[in-house]
């Protein structure tokens, strides 16, 4: 019996987990429409895995564009078939002291962190609604759980992203239509570097700050790519067909489980 083909968008498919996580679905036999705004990262990840015989297609599009968004999953529903699956990774940190943060940071990082997740779920679910089936997962942050210093602007995104995607579930449920959250804390990504790149920079966030009221992570190492893409994963298949709106919290126990 052939299995039906699973269509998969992967929104920030350039950055360190939104690759992880296309990879991660790729090796699970989903075909990946990825989508950023970083042609050449794209076109490498698609020779990559089109070269060990996966199937991953690239679009370029600007996340915060309310009709390119509609036009990239018209297109994926025309050219790729019916999308049965969308992960919302593409974010954006601009860290920085509150009172000197610009309009300019503050509006960037909700225009990605949290406009785009809106675009495309809407987008999606408006054609998931049709079929009656599918999932989608949102990939926030802990700091939408725990208070962050310097990082004011990208934790309150990252919440009203999360609280989004637990009520579009809440909508969507009497459909058969999961949709949950993945909070990630410190990973091994280049928006991890920003706060620093070396040992000594990732030291507090393991053993913890009390500078900046940091308890550190129990588990006493920072995540790779793979653990959230793991996680991920495990949502949008049928091992979680009864886990709905839920957000799961990928960071080692640094948020002590808030």
């Amino acid at each position: 019996m052939s299995v039906p083909e699973r269509i998969t968008v992967v929104t920030g498919a350039a950055g360190g987990i939104g690759s992880a996580v296309a990879r991660r679905l790729c090796l699970e036999d989903h075909t990946v429409v990825a989508v950023d705004s970083s042609g050449a990262t794209l076109e490498r990840l698609q020779h990559e895995l089109g070269e060990s015989g996966h199937r991953l297609i690239a679009y370029l599009v600007d996340a915060t564009d309310s009709s390119a968004v509609e036009e990239v999953i018209d297109r994926t529903e025309r050219e790729v078939g019916p999308v049965e699956h969308l992960v919302n990774v593409a974010g954006v940190l601009r860290p920085g002291s509150t009172v000197e943060l610009d309009d300019a940071a503050w509006r960037d990082t909700f225009a990605v962190n949290t406009d785009a997740v809106f675009y495309f779920s809407r987008s999606v679910a408006t054609r998931l609604l049709r079929r009656n089936r599918g999932s989608i997962v949102t990939v926030a942050s802990n700091a939408s759980r725990v208070p962050r210093t310097m990082m004011s602007a990208y934790a309150a995104s990252k919440a009203a992203a999360a609280m989004f995607t637990r009520c579009l579930g809440l909508e969507l449920a009497r459909h058969g239509i999961r949709c949950n959250v993945v909070s990630p804390g410190s990973t091994d990504t280049p928006m991890l570097d920003l706060l620093g790149s070396s040992a000594q920079d990732r030291r507090p966030a393991i053993g913890g700050d009390p500078d900046s009221f940091r308890v550190g992570i129990p588990l006493g190492r920072i995540a790779s790519p793979n653990d959230i893409a793991d996680v991920v994963h495990f949502l949008l298949s049928d091992r979680a067909r009864h886990i709905t709106m839920e957000n799961i919290c990928v960071d080692g126990g640094a948020a002590l489980g808030c």
